[in-house]
Protein backbone atom coordinates (compact mmCIF):
# COMPACT_ATOMS: atom_id res chain seq x y z
CA UNK A 1 0.00 0.00 0.00
CA UNK A 2 1.54 3.31 -1.09
CA UNK A 3 1.51 6.90 0.96
CA UNK A 4 -1.63 7.83 -1.51
CA UNK A 5 -3.38 4.26 -1.34
CA UNK A 6 -5.92 3.31 1.74
CA UNK A 7 -8.93 1.10 2.71
CA UNK A 8 -12.09 2.25 3.10
CA UNK A 9 -12.53 4.45 6.74
CA UNK A 10 -15.30 3.32 9.48
CA UNK A 11 -17.29 6.17 8.19
CA UNK A 12 -18.72 8.40 5.61
CA UNK A 13 -15.79 10.77 4.07
CA UNK A 14 -13.02 8.94 5.75
CA UNK A 15 -10.34 6.05 4.58
CA UNK A 16 -8.04 3.94 6.78
CA UNK A 17 -3.94 4.10 6.01
CA UNK A 18 -1.63 1.26 6.20
CA UNK A 19 -1.26 1.59 9.66
CA UNK A 20 -4.60 1.55 10.97
CA UNK A 21 -5.14 5.15 11.02
CA UNK A 22 -8.48 6.44 10.01
CA UNK A 23 -8.21 10.00 7.91
CA UNK A 24 -11.12 12.24 7.19
CA UNK A 25 -10.83 13.33 3.62
CA UNK A 26 -10.08 16.77 2.94
CA UNK A 27 -12.75 19.54 2.67
CA UNK A 28 -13.78 20.59 -0.94
CA UNK A 29 -13.16 16.95 -2.00
CA UNK A 30 -15.27 14.59 -3.71
CA UNK A 31 -15.40 10.47 -4.70
CA UNK A 32 -14.76 9.27 -8.04
CA UNK A 33 -16.46 6.22 -8.15
CA UNK A 34 -14.86 3.70 -10.62
CA UNK A 35 -16.32 3.14 -13.86
CA UNK A 36 -14.56 5.58 -16.02
CA UNK A 37 -10.91 4.60 -16.82
CA UNK A 38 -9.94 7.67 -18.51
CA UNK A 39 -11.09 10.26 -16.33
CA UNK A 40 -9.70 8.09 -13.29
CA UNK A 41 -6.58 8.21 -14.99
CA UNK A 42 -6.43 11.85 -15.82
CA UNK A 43 -7.85 12.95 -12.15
CA UNK A 44 -4.62 10.40 -10.63
CA UNK A 45 -2.26 12.55 -12.76
CA UNK A 46 -3.56 15.90 -12.37
CA UNK A 47 -2.30 15.94 -8.70
CA UNK A 48 -3.01 15.22 -4.89
CA UNK A 49 -5.28 12.40 -4.70
CA UNK A 50 -6.10 9.21 -2.59
CA UNK A 51 -7.22 5.77 -4.07
CA UNK A 52 -9.17 3.35 -2.41
CA UNK A 53 -8.75 0.15 -2.25
CA UNK A 54 -10.03 -3.54 -0.52
CA UNK A 55 -9.03 -6.98 -0.92
CA UNK A 56 -11.62 -9.44 -0.46
CA UNK A 57 -9.40 -13.12 -0.87
CA UNK A 58 -6.66 -12.49 -3.29
CA UNK A 59 -8.28 -10.07 -5.56
CA UNK A 60 -8.45 -6.27 -4.81
CA UNK A 61 -11.14 -3.83 -5.61
CA UNK A 62 -11.29 0.11 -6.37
CA UNK A 63 -13.36 1.82 -4.42
CA UNK A 64 -12.70 5.04 -6.15
CA UNK A 65 -10.78 7.84 -5.66
CA UNK A 66 -10.90 10.90 -3.80
CA UNK A 67 -9.63 14.28 -5.08
CA UNK A 68 -10.28 17.92 -5.43
CA UNK A 69 -13.99 18.45 -6.31
CA UNK A 70 -13.02 21.35 -8.93
CA UNK A 71 -10.29 18.86 -10.19
CA UNK A 72 -12.93 16.18 -10.80
CA UNK A 73 -15.16 18.04 -12.70
CA UNK A 74 -12.68 19.90 -15.08
CA UNK A 75 -11.44 17.31 -16.03
CA UNK A 76 -14.86 15.19 -16.40
CA UNK A 77 -16.07 18.07 -18.73
CA UNK A 78 -12.66 18.54 -20.88
CA UNK A 79 -13.04 15.01 -21.34
CA UNK A 80 -16.58 14.88 -22.23
CA UNK A 81 -15.83 17.88 -24.93
CA UNK A 82 -13.00 15.55 -26.35
CA UNK A 83 -15.74 12.63 -26.44
CA UNK A 84 -18.43 14.50 -28.41
CA UNK A 85 -15.56 15.25 -31.41
CA UNK A 86 -15.39 13.26 -34.76
CA UNK A 87 -12.45 12.54 -34.61
CA UNK A 88 -12.52 10.70 -31.25
CA UNK A 89 -15.98 9.10 -32.54
CA UNK A 90 -12.95 7.44 -35.32
CA UNK A 91 -10.60 6.31 -32.66
CA UNK A 92 -12.65 4.93 -31.05
CA UNK A 93 -14.45 2.74 -33.67
CA UNK A 94 -11.18 1.70 -34.88
CA UNK A 95 -10.25 0.36 -31.49
CA UNK A 96 -12.95 -1.37 -31.29
CA UNK A 97 -12.54 -3.06 -34.28
CA UNK A 98 -8.54 -3.86 -33.14
CA UNK A 99 -10.53 -5.34 -29.88
CA UNK A 100 -12.90 -7.37 -31.95
CA UNK A 101 -10.00 -8.75 -34.34
CA UNK A 102 -7.55 -9.68 -31.25
CA UNK A 103 -10.55 -11.06 -29.59
CA UNK A 104 -11.49 -13.57 -32.70
CA UNK A 105 -8.01 -14.17 -33.26
CA UNK A 106 -7.22 -15.26 -29.23
CA UNK A 107 -10.43 -17.60 -29.18
CA UNK A 108 -9.32 -19.19 -32.39
CA UNK A 109 -6.15 -19.86 -31.44
CA UNK A 110 -7.11 -21.21 -27.66
CA UNK A 111 -9.53 -23.21 -29.19
CA UNK A 112 -7.11 -25.22 -31.01
CA UNK A 113 -4.70 -25.12 -28.45
CA UNK A 114 -7.45 -27.21 -26.09
CA UNK A 115 -8.09 -29.37 -28.98
CA UNK A 116 -4.53 -30.11 -29.00
CA UNK A 117 -4.16 -30.56 -25.16
CA UNK A 118 -7.05 -32.89 -25.45
CA UNK A 119 -5.47 -35.27 -28.26
CA UNK A 120 -8.56 -37.32 -28.22
CA UNK A 121 -8.47 -40.65 -30.71
CA UNK A 122 -9.97 -39.75 -33.50
CA UNK A 123 -13.10 -42.30 -32.11
CA UNK A 124 -13.90 -39.41 -30.30
CA UNK A 125 -12.43 -36.57 -32.53
CA UNK A 126 -16.26 -35.12 -32.87
CA UNK A 127 -16.73 -34.97 -28.71
CA UNK A 128 -13.41 -33.23 -28.90
CA UNK A 129 -14.70 -30.38 -30.95
CA UNK A 130 -17.46 -30.06 -28.35
CA UNK A 131 -15.86 -30.25 -25.49
CA UNK A 132 -12.92 -27.65 -27.00
CA UNK A 133 -16.33 -25.27 -28.26
CA UNK A 134 -17.91 -25.36 -24.59
CA UNK A 135 -14.44 -24.63 -22.67
CA UNK A 136 -13.32 -21.45 -24.89
CA UNK A 137 -16.89 -20.27 -24.83
CA UNK A 138 -16.71 -20.13 -21.08
CA UNK A 139 -13.15 -19.45 -20.46
CA UNK A 140 -12.38 -16.71 -23.30
CA UNK A 141 -14.53 -14.01 -22.87
CA UNK A 142 -13.15 -10.62 -22.15
CA UNK A 143 -13.25 -9.79 -18.39
CA UNK A 144 -14.01 -13.26 -17.71
CA UNK A 145 -10.89 -13.81 -14.59
CA UNK A 146 -10.28 -17.17 -15.91
CA UNK A 147 -7.35 -18.75 -16.69
CA UNK A 148 -7.35 -18.51 -20.33
CA UNK A 149 -7.40 -14.54 -20.48
CA UNK A 150 -3.90 -14.54 -18.38
CA UNK A 151 -0.63 -13.56 -20.30
CA UNK A 152 1.67 -14.75 -17.49
CA UNK A 153 1.98 -18.75 -18.81
CA UNK A 154 2.09 -19.82 -22.29
CA UNK A 155 -1.60 -20.64 -24.08
CA UNK A 156 -0.76 -24.52 -23.98
CA UNK A 157 -0.81 -24.18 -20.63
CA UNK A 158 -3.87 -21.96 -20.48
CA UNK A 159 -5.43 -24.39 -22.71
CA UNK A 160 -4.51 -27.60 -20.06
CA UNK A 161 -5.54 -25.59 -16.72
CA UNK A 162 -9.03 -24.44 -18.75
CA UNK A 163 -9.53 -28.01 -19.25
CA UNK A 164 -9.03 -29.11 -15.81
CA UNK A 165 -11.27 -26.47 -14.44
CA UNK A 166 -14.06 -27.20 -16.77
CA UNK A 167 -13.83 -30.85 -15.89
CA UNK A 168 -13.73 -30.34 -12.38
CA UNK A 169 -16.68 -28.52 -12.22
CA UNK A 170 -18.66 -30.23 -15.18
CA UNK A 171 -17.71 -34.26 -14.31
CA UNK A 172 -17.12 -33.69 -10.32
CA UNK A 173 -18.95 -32.91 -7.29
CA UNK A 174 -16.57 -30.73 -6.73
CA UNK A 175 -18.88 -27.48 -6.18
CA UNK A 176 -20.75 -28.98 -3.36
CA UNK A 177 -18.40 -30.62 -2.09
CA UNK A 178 -17.50 -30.25 1.40
CA UNK A 179 -13.70 -29.03 2.43
CA UNK A 180 -12.94 -28.46 5.30
CA UNK A 181 -11.32 -24.58 5.84
CA UNK A 182 -7.91 -25.81 6.31
CA UNK A 183 -4.93 -23.93 4.76
CA UNK A 184 -4.04 -26.18 1.93
CA UNK A 185 -6.94 -28.24 1.63
CA UNK A 186 -8.56 -26.88 -1.13
CA UNK A 187 -5.63 -26.98 -3.09
CA UNK A 188 -4.93 -30.76 -2.35
CA UNK A 189 -8.48 -31.66 -3.60
CA UNK A 190 -8.08 -30.20 -6.56
CA UNK A 191 -5.02 -31.66 -7.29
CA UNK A 192 -7.01 -35.42 -6.91
CA UNK A 193 -9.42 -33.99 -8.79
CA UNK A 194 -7.33 -33.24 -11.42
CA UNK A 195 -5.52 -36.43 -11.66
CA UNK A 196 -8.55 -38.38 -11.61
CA UNK A 197 -10.10 -35.48 -14.34
CA UNK A 198 -6.47 -36.90 -16.28
CA UNK A 199 -7.39 -40.01 -16.08
CA UNK A 200 -10.63 -40.44 -17.52
CA UNK A 201 -9.00 -37.92 -20.20
CA UNK A 202 -6.23 -41.08 -21.35
CA UNK A 203 -9.34 -43.42 -22.40
CA UNK A 204 -10.33 -40.76 -24.89
CA UNK A 205 -7.13 -40.31 -25.84
CA UNK A 206 -6.56 -44.44 -26.59
CA UNK A 207 -9.95 -44.84 -28.17
CA UNK A 208 -11.52 -47.00 -25.95
CA UNK A 209 -15.19 -47.73 -25.62
CA UNK A 210 -16.89 -45.18 -23.25
CA UNK A 211 -19.91 -46.00 -21.32
CA UNK A 212 -22.31 -43.48 -21.25
CA UNK A 213 -22.08 -43.76 -17.41
CA UNK A 214 -18.73 -41.61 -17.89
CA UNK A 215 -18.96 -38.07 -16.45
CA UNK A 216 -17.63 -36.29 -19.43
CA UNK A 217 -19.99 -38.22 -21.91
CA UNK A 218 -22.97 -36.96 -19.66
CA UNK A 219 -21.48 -33.70 -19.13
CA UNK A 220 -20.76 -33.88 -22.66
CA UNK A 221 -24.24 -34.55 -23.77
CA UNK A 222 -25.63 -31.64 -22.36
CA UNK A 223 -24.04 -29.75 -24.83
CA UNK A 224 -25.80 -29.33 -28.45
CA UNK A 225 -24.22 -31.35 -30.94
CA UNK A 226 -23.51 -29.27 -34.57
CA UNK A 227 -22.91 -25.82 -33.55
CA UNK A 228 -19.85 -24.21 -35.64
CA UNK A 229 -16.47 -24.25 -34.08
CA UNK A 230 -15.10 -20.77 -33.03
Amino acid sequence: MTDNTFLPGPRENTVRSADGNVLTVPAGWALLLPGDAALTRRVKTAGEHWVVQEKKGRKVFSRGVWAPADTIEQIRADLEAERSTEAYAKRKLASARRREKTQTEYVDEFFEAVVAFLDFHSNHAELAQRMARAITQHATPVGSGTVARTKRIPVEQRAEAAVIAWMRHQTTAYDSMPIPRVKGKRREVRRMLAQHSKGILSHYRRGEFISEDCPLQRALAEITPGEKTP
